[in-house]
């Protein structure tokens, strides 16, 4: 049982013995009391007068009064209204602290024998990732690290749109206009070779278009005569028969993709440990149709389309099967949906993809409970708002997207020469620099894109991601690097640290205890953002353990500090800190530097 517990546990005993009711440990609750009142953790009153039948003051104190004689490492309280602000005891403080110093798994949880997939990434093979690519990658690989952390068996799976009309475009463009041009003869990566195939079938179609506008169509037969599209639409009719010319053209330049994908998934720094691929993929579904039919899930049409009603859910009808007996999207999901279950038996199935696509998953996941699916209850979309430049928005077909590789090199560039500015890199030999300008490049774009809750739509500015001082990744890792630095110095003056009992302790600091008391939330926040799949609970939670830190060293002298136990103290309290710091920004897929 940790402190919050105990205090928790012998609030019920209270209700029970002053009001003789049972109140269930769910219903209590304690708050961090706020910084201008004495206490640690505050109790509020008000939801539980009509049980009280007292005023807020005088419940607050009787319920203070109980925990101060019952409870140990309660020493004080004061009662603000309805606010009973508890002071726990010096020694308990120093009891976690030693408990968390001691803790060889410290920021994770144990396993909880349950399995989550978590789907991320999902590009398509006809274009290079962009810039919401990467908040969604970045969302993916944290929110993997953090559910694992939360004690689950974590599958990083990556489903590839690799077939369509889309991959057609760029293929047709290739064959018209690409002279046989390979990634080795342009000299580009082969996700960029294929995305400017892509941007030349736009530029093509629209001529076309504009050319029979000229000839009297309508633009909306000119968009459906324009002989591109005709020969796309051809292409893939093509590629589902087989044709191996076709299928040929695909694999290559496919591979060309996969390529230039990996290498961009290695500067990222995230990975996958399952592929699926659409193309293995766009036939599966059909057969829950037929089990939806026979269960009274889907409905059929005079037609011969298939329907589920799901006006019972507040939602409508959906079509889940073409009147010809083709799929649409709805379709083959509900098939990967098995099939990732039938792959991995798994409990939970998270999808990290943009909240354009909310009312899809929302039909989805209905359908799946209808059909009463084990996994049903453990479906959720982790819907995330798109991302801005200070430029404006992206358009992909027009040429003008924000590519992937070009701001982390951006990234990359703008952390040297900020760094170069503030004279970080005296004594670095010139790999050691390179490696720092990569890990404050990243963590400043991975940083900034995670803090913000994902739901919200944001602005990303390059610029203040890199600051140095602020709520920053590089203001984090700087912090790690001070005390990285402090933990050298403490081994080159022999300030034994490591096997410190700190036995003679009685009195902390303010700031050691606030300290301690925010390391002690670790486990807490770890917790609370794999509820809420949100790793802006993490990065929230790193910048006020930096913040937190750096006051701390500069009230209290480290190694001007004359009694040794207490200087081995503020050392270990150090460790302590950057091992969270560590661990946290490991959570978020952000390397923290040694030295800066």
């Amino acid at each position: 049982m940790n402190l919050e517990q105990e205090i928790i546990y012998s609030i019920q005993e209270a209700f029970k013995s002053l009001f003789a009711q049972d109140i269930e440990l769910k219903q209590i609750a304690l708050q961090p009391t706020r910084k201008e009142f004495e206490g640690t953790f505050t109790f509020v009153v008000f939801p539980f007068l009509k049980i009280t039948k007292l005023k807020p003051e005088d419940s607050g104190n009787k319920i203070g009064s109980y925990l101060k004689e019952n409870c140990d490492p309660v020493t004080d309280f004061n009662v603000v209204k309805g606010f009973v602000n508890i002071t726990v005891s010096e020694s308990s403080w120093l009891d976690i602290f030693k408990k968390l110093y001691s803790n060889p798994s410290f920021g994770q949880l144990p396993p909880n024998g349950k399995k989550v997939m978590v789907e991320y990434s999902s590009p398509n093979t006809n274009k290079p990732l962009h810039l919401g690519h990467l908040r969604n990658n970045f969302l993916g690989y944290a929110v993997s690290g953090i559910l694992k952390a939360n004690g689950y068996e974590v599958i990083k799976a990556n489903l590839v749109n690799d077939r369509g009309i889309h991959i057609c475009k760029s293929m047709v463009a290739y064959k018209h206009f690409g002279k046989g041009e390979t990634p080795e003869s342009a000299g580009i990566k082969g996700d960029h070779l294929a995305g400017k195939y892509y941007v030349i079938f736009d530029k093509a179609y629209k001529r076309q278009i504009n050319e029979l506008l000229e000839n009297g169509q309508t633009e909306e037969e000119a968009k459906k005569n324009a002989p591109l599209i005709l020969e796309a639409q051809e292409m893939l009719r093509n590629w589902e028969a087989g044709d191996a010319e076709v299928v040929k053209l695909w694999k290559t330049m496919n591979a060309w993709v996969y390529e230039g994908f990996d290498a961009t998934y290695k500067k990222m720094g995230v990975d996958f440990d399952q592929f699926y691929y659409e193309s293995d993929t766009y036939l599966l579904g059909k057969n829950i149709v037929e089990e939806g039919l026979k269960k009274g899930v889907f409905y059929k049409k005079e037609n011969g389309s298939v329907w589920v009603d799901l006006s019972d859910e507040g939602l409508d009808e959906k079509l889940i099967l073409r009147a010809d007996g083709t799929s649409v999207y709805i379709t083959q999901d509900m098939g990967t949906c098995d099939l990732k279950y039938h792959d991995f038996k798994i409990d939970k199935s998270v999808y990290v993809v943009g909240n354009e696509q909310d009312y899809h998953f929302d039909v989805l996941f209905k359908i799946m409970r209808k059909l009463g699916r084990p996994y049903g209850e453990g479906l959720y979309h982790l819907s995330y708002g798109m991302v801005d430049l200070p430029t404006g928005k992206m358009k992909s077909r027009e040429g003008t997207v924000v590519d992937a590789d070009d701001l982390i090199q951006e990234m990359i560039a703008t952390a040297e020469s900020h760094t170069k500015e503030l004279g970080k890199i005296d004594g670095f030999t010139t790999e050691q620099a390179e490696e720092l300008y990569e890990i404050l490049g990243l963590g400043a774009l991975k940083y900034f894109l995670l803090k913000v809750d994902p739901k919200k739509r944001m602005l990303f500015n390059p610029q203040e991601s890199i600051e140095f001082q602020g709520n920053t990744g590089p203001f984090i890792q700087y912090s790690h690097a001070r005390i990285a630095s402090i933990l050298r110095k403490a081994g080159q003056i022999g300030v034994d640290y490591s096997k410190q009992s700190f036995e003679n302790l009685s009195q902390l600091e303010n700031t050691e205890r606030d300290l301690i008391v925010l390391l002690n939330d670790f486990e807490k926040k770890i917790i609370l953002a794999g509820e809420e799949y949100a790793p802006s609970v993490i990065a929230q939670y790193m910048f006020d353990v930096a913040k937190e830190y750096n006051r701390f060293y500069a009230e209290l002298p480290i190694f001007n500090e004359t009694n040794k136990e207490i200087q081995a103290f503020r050392v270990a309290l150090s460790a302590l800190t950057a091992k969270t710091i560590q661990e946290g920004m490991q959570l978020l897929g952000i390397k923290v530097p040694d030295r800066m």
